[in-house]
């Protein structure tokens, strides 16, 4: 899965390039989301946190492929934002410290298999403190007839319907601010605002 990231990052125009995400735009502009110390797990295109940045943010963005890191430090020189950008891997963080205010997370979490998941939430965790935020946007739907029985080649693509909930109510207070049906192979997504619940992870 590294070396497919690796490979778009450095060699094309990822499909989700797109710029900076809807509902993150929205919750910064309505000042639902206000300038704090944020981090951008798996900033891929930089964005998101460019976007942020922009916007009186206090950013660090991290992936583990070195070809996004690279991308991310070119066009944040570009848009003259400063970022610090981190090599690192979510599901074994050597070099992410500190606790942060804003999480950000555009389709990583749900690119993982359940071990990688389980792994990212013993990494993630600690980053939170009471009353953190977390904007998550994952690929979800009720798996497909087909999605049941072949295997999946690049990580588990989708969640099912309450997912989210399972895996973050036990630490995060949760907001559903977007569910949609999709057609074509991206069956459908959703974006959570969750607020971190009282005490240790």
């Amino acid at each position: 899965m590294k070396l497919f990231y690796e490979i778009t990052y450095r060699y094309f125009r990822a499909p989700w390039d797109l710029g900076p995400r809807r509902e993150l735009v929205e919750a910064v502009e309505s000042s639902r989301i206000q300038p704090c110390k944020t981090i951008d797990l798996g900033c891929g295109t930089a964005s998101n946190a460019i976007f942020l940045a922009q916007h009186g943010f206090d950013v660090t963005g991290t992936d583990y492929s070195p070809a996004a890191i690279a991308l991310c430090r070119e066009r944040g020189a570009a848009a003259g934002v400063s970022v610090q950008w981190l090599e690192d891997d979510l599901t074994n963080l050597q070099h992410v410290k500190g606790t942060f205010d804003l999480l950000v997370d555009w389709g990583v979490y749900d690119d993982l298999s359940q071990t990688d998941r389980q792994a990212y939430l013993r990494n993630v965790l600690p980053l939170t403190h009471a009353q953190s935020q977390f904007l998550i946007y994952v690929h979800q739907w009720p798996p497909r007839w087909w999605e049941k029985r072949l295997p999946r080649l690049f990580g588990t693509i989708s969640l099912r319907p309450g997912e989210i909930q399972a895996d973050f109510g036990p630490y995060f207070e949760i907001e559903t601010l977007t569910e949609r049906r999709l057609s074509g192979y991206i069956a459908g997504e959703a974006v959570y605002l969750m607020t971190r619940k009282g005490g240790s992870p």
